[in-house]
């Protein structure tokens, strides 16, 4: 049997005359811009510094759209958005030293939410390479031992012949199940050198499949077809995998109530008969999910938020499904599957008999019915009535982005996406900042649709500077900004565990007058106006800031043993 994988390809008339006469003044830079083409990339994201130049030069001399930020770390929030949306390897492109580890808290985030983000970083010169104290700029003893516990796969070039092939290794690493960001770099000399090599006319890098073994879904289709209680957990894993679908064919022919977990957001329609939506903090969801006589995961390991702060404590059978080895049975015992989402999935909705059960729905309105009262005693009007606001102003198609703030907190459990790959949030590794860049790389990987940004004051302050990116690309991005005065999270937290807050407290700018500043269009609100004036900006081209002044409160937590 012949596989497309082993097919020699021809080269075309052009190509082998590419590569018998390449154009002059080509160098190293040149070999990674061409790769990144061959492989099929359009849009890279970055920062340019002394050691990158070489690449950066060589941008000039391709067709690939280069967006650039003004500080590392949101380059890389910008292109996990871009990874996430297109489901493309989105590559930035970084210098050596303070630029590359300044980028570490965004890969960080697109590790934890299996983001394929290709960084690729200059280095110093190949005779500082080693660990040797030569003395150069930016220069470190292992600038890679950085990002070994971070990303997916380090590749570290030292020859120009390597640029392409380590290139499309990366490039398959990252898109190979779990996604994830990998990294690359390159040394200075190497990508400023002129080249002899020919050009790179085309790649061939193929992300390696994860199916599940059948021995396992054989016995966890069993397992499900014959349980009396069957329940779903659905992670970022479906959402990632593309795998909303058959979740959906799963759930309905097992008659098995879903829950998403705030990664999974969008994975199972909202108002579905059998949907549980997204309150996996709440008491009330973890006492329905420990009373499953089967619980199937899919997608999650069943972390911190997932498992209301590991109070979460199964009754019944496990079944994990899980594309990152690590996650697999880490925290509670299960038939572990390792396998890809969908394609588990697909292999289960083979195998599974139909259930009957006419009583799941009443069970789920049961469980909805008593989240609903426990949050209506707690006089949260303010709240509910600012999160229905933004979702009636937010078209239905357009993705939206969340900072670290406690909008986003309740947008966790009381969002409704509206579908698959339409929220997102720095949830995964937890960092402040993610909401307005990534909402720039989500607007530049799909600008046909307006995008919103929510952030607190605190988080906003950390991508101010990206007001800037977002006018010199005119790029159609709302940013939402609750501003109450400080870390209101960390100051809630505070108060409740020490009785007095410290170094919550915030001096911020006039966020309207600072739009402007940038020739950004801004408008302050109330809660009564939010959803009109969210909607003129959302509607308008361009990128807008609203400004929402508001002290917001959350939710009782169920995990501390309150009801």
């Amino acid at each position: 049997m012949t596989h497309d994988h082993d097919l020699v390809l021809r080269p075309t008339p052009a190509q082998t005359e590419a590569a018998l006469n390449p154009p002059p003044g080509r160098t190293g830079g040149d070999l990674v811009v061409e790769t990144l083409a061959g492989l099929g990339a359009t849009t890279v994201f970055g920062l340019p510094g002394q050691h990158a130049l070489g690449m950066f030069d060589a941008l000039r001399r391709s067709d690939l759209r280069y967006i650039g930020l003004r500080v590392e770390n949101n380059a890389g929030f910008a292109a996990d958005a871009y990874g996430r949306i297109t489901g493309e390897a989105a590559p930035l492109l970084l210098s050596t030293g303070p630029g590359a580890l300044t980028s570490l808290a965004a890969l960080q985030e697109a590790a934890a939410a299996s983001a394929p983000v290709l960084a690729i970083s200059g280095q110093v010169p190949t005779a500082g390479l080693g660990g040797g104290r030569h003395g150069y700029l930016h220069e470190l003893p292992d600038q890679s031992a950085s990002f070994r516990g971070v990303v997916k796969s380090v590749h570290t070039v030292r020859t120009q012949s390597q640029i392409p092939s380590a290139i499309e290794a990366a490039w398959t690493s990252a898109l190979t199940a779990p996604h994830g960001p990998v990294w690359v770099e390159i040394p200075q000399d190497v990508l400023i050198a002129e080249t002899a090599i020919p050009v790179v006319t085309g790649g061939d890098a193929f992300p390696g499949e994860l199916p599940p073994r059948p021995e396992l879904t054989a016995v966890a289709a069993d397992l499900l077809s014959e349980a009396a209680r069957p329940v779903i957990i659905a992670g970022g894993g479906v959402v990632r995998a593309d795998a909303s679908g058959k979740l959906r064919q799963l759930a309905e022919r097992l008659r098995a109530p879903v829950v998403t977990t705030p990664g999974g957001k969008g994975a199972f329609p909202w108002t579905h008969p059998l949907s549980l939506q997204s309150w996996i903090e709440d008491r009330h969801t973890t006492d329905f999910l420990e009373d499953a006589d089967v619980l199937l995961v899919v997608g999650s390991g069943l972390g911190e938020l997932s498992s209301n702060y590991h109070t979460f404590k199964p009754r019944g059978r496990l079944v994990q499904i899980e594309a990152d080895l690590g996650k697999l049975e880490s925290n509670h015992p299960a038939l572990g599957i390792h396998a890809d989402a969908r394609l588990a999935l697909q292999a289960l909705l083979e195998t599974v008999s139909e259930r009957q059960d006419p009583g799941a729905e009443e069970r789920v309105r049961e469980v909805l019915a008593k989240v609903a009262e426990r949050i209506a005693a707690q006089e949260l009007t303010l709240e509910q009535d600012v999160l229905a606001s933004v979702r009636k102003a937010l078209p239905a198609s357009s993705p939206s982005f969340w900072d670290m703030t406690i909008l986003a907190y309740w947008a966790w459990s009381a969002f409704d996406a509206k579908g698959p790959n339409h929220m997102h949030s720095a949830q995964g590794a937890g960092g402040l900042g993610y909401a307005f860049p990534a909402a720039l790389g989500a607007a530049v990987a799909d600008p046909t649709r307006p995008v919103l940004a929510v952030s607190g004051d605190g988080g906003a302050l950390y991508s101010v500077a990206e007001l800037a990116t977002a006018r010199q690309h005119d790029l159609n991005v709302t940013w939402l900004i609750v501003d109450d005065g400080g870390y209101g999270i960390l100051r809630e937290y505070m108060n409740d565990a020490f009785g007095a807050a410290t170094a919550t407290e915030l001096t911020r700018p006039d966020y309207v007058a600072l739009a402007g500043s940038f020739g950004v269009p801004g408008v302050r609100t109330t809660p009564e106006t939010l959803e009109r004036d969210l909607a003129n900006a959302l509607a308008a081209p361009g990128p807008s800031v609203v400004l929402l002044p508001a002290v917001l409160r959350m939710f009782a937590p169920t995990h501390l043993g309150s009801d």
